[in-house]
């Protein structure tokens, strides 16, 4: 399992002068030539889902691929939700998946872009998720890019970095310096001196959006001042294409299957060329230790009712799926009911959260509180709450308002301990 914190793999990459690539994902051709390279090439990389791109897929079916592939990788993976749009749409992306957030407020005025980039990082921290956020707009010339991000680029202006860095609490900014959404007409003038003061004005990872079109000097330059992630996907879109098109000259009455033969190796060759280029590759085994690793957490809870009945059980077990579903950080929500009516607890709760810390915030959220105060303990009886972390990670989950054990402590409800109280278990 080498799904990791992003924010650690950023950190690495930015004080050791190189860049991890972000890959835009619209299909399984591009993940698996993305992870077969990375792995290749003993690099961390992170896989990427583009709001802009969820027209031309369904999201919700794209990212358990996505994070399948990604937690069986040997390398360092991080899957990020790119250019996300609100609030909503970071929260969601969190619930299915994505264990990082690039939130796009870039086309909103200042005040507007900190006070939304400041909600989402409330959110996304909360559960342990960290955020890149952007200043400056990075607009397209031509095709796609100019659709999805039209009119002109604004540069990314150093004292406005620094005021956004500080009230926001982001941990990357993605900056603008020139380069462009989508394909890039002759070369592209960057910035470098502004490049240098953003770097100086916020000390924090960098981004570049629109990396296609850029040549190696380019590169190399952005990494030695502050650039430790660089966002990439017209030029595989563009590699992709020209390599159907060869096929379809080659084969015109070929079958799907034929002509796209060739397409995930042609993606995986300018993969690879971008690893070495930015000074990813080799860097897996180094990164690999200064990464959390990213486990899901999850809290079991059996317990037996009083006072209602069957029918009214299963009524408050609806309404907890719906309403602790919605809650950021919860990945899944399982209510079940024993197979044996005479087991010693009938019903059970089943919470999977993205990371521990989203254990606090769930805790503190209003429709927890709802939930657990309005329908859940004016009826439970006898319960046990245990939280479990993957065994494969060798720490301990402590939570909130807990006492830590070395053990692990069972407590029924009892007249001298109400239904009211709740018991924390601990344990792998």
């Amino acid at each position: 399992m080498a799904l990791v914190n992003m924010r650690d793999m950023l950190y690495h990459a930015y004080q050791n002068n190189y860049a991890v690539g972000a890959f835009d994902l619209v299909s399984l051709d591009f993940l698996e030539a993305v992870m077969e390279t990375a792995e290749k090439c003993r690099a961390p990389v992170i896989l990427s889902i583009a709001e802009p791109h969820f027209a031309h897929y369904d999201y919700e079916l794209m990212l358990p691929a996505v994070e399948a592939a990604a937690r069986r990788a040997s390398v360092p993976v991080a899957i990020q939700l790119d250019h996300g749009h609100s609030l909503e749409s970071a929260t969601r992306a969190i619930n299915l998946g994505c264990n990082s957030i690039m939130l796009d407020a870039s086309n909103r005025n200042l005040p507007e872009n900190i006070q939304l980039t400041r909600d989402v990082v409330e959110m996304a921290h909360g559960c342990g998720v960290p955020v890149i956020g952007e200043l400056g707009y990075v607009a397209g010339v031509e095709g796609q890019g100019a659709e999805q991000h039209p009119g002109e680029s604004a540069f990314t202006v150093p004292a406005e970095a620094k005021v956004y860095v500080e009230r926001t609490g982001v941990d990357g900014l993605a900056v603008s310096i020139g380069t462009v959404q989508g394909r890039m007409k002759g070369r592209a003038k960057l910035d470098f001196q502004r490049l240098k003061q953003l770097n100086q004005a916020v000390n924090i990872p960098l981004v570049i959006h629109g990396g296609s079109g850029l040549n190696e000097d380019q590169f190399r330059r952005l990494t030695s001042l502050g650039v430790a992630k660089i966002n990439y996907f017209t030029a595989l879109s563009d590699i992709a294409a020209k390599t159907m098109r060869a096929q379809i000259k080659q084969n015109p009455n070929g079958s799907f299957i034929e002509l796209k033969a060739g397409v995930k190796e042609a993606i995986g060759h300018e993969v690879e060329r971008c690893l070495r280029l930015w000074g990813s590759a080799g860097r897996a085994a180094e990164v690999l230790t200064q990464c959390e690793p990213w486990a899901p957490v999850e809290q079991l809870a059996v317990y037996n009712v009083e006072r209602i009945s069957d029918q009214q059980s299963h009524a408050v077990m609806e309404q907890g799926r719906q309403l602790l579903a919605t809650i950021p950080g919860v990945r899944e929500v399982f209510a079940g009911e024993a197979l044996k009516e005479d087991s010693k607890f009938r019903f059970c709760w089943r919470v999977r959260f993205c990371h521990r810390a989203a254990i606090d915030s769930y805790r503190e959220h209003p429709h927890f509180i709802e939930f657990n105060n309005t329908l859940f303990r004016p009826v439970v009886g006898d319960q046990i709450s245990i939280n479990y972390q993957d065994s494969r990670n060798t720490f301990l989950l402590p939570l909130a308002g807990s006492a830590k054990t070395a053990g692990a402590t069972t407590v029924l409800n009892t007249p001298e301990s109400p239904a009211n109280r709740y018991t924390n278990l601990i344990g792998l």
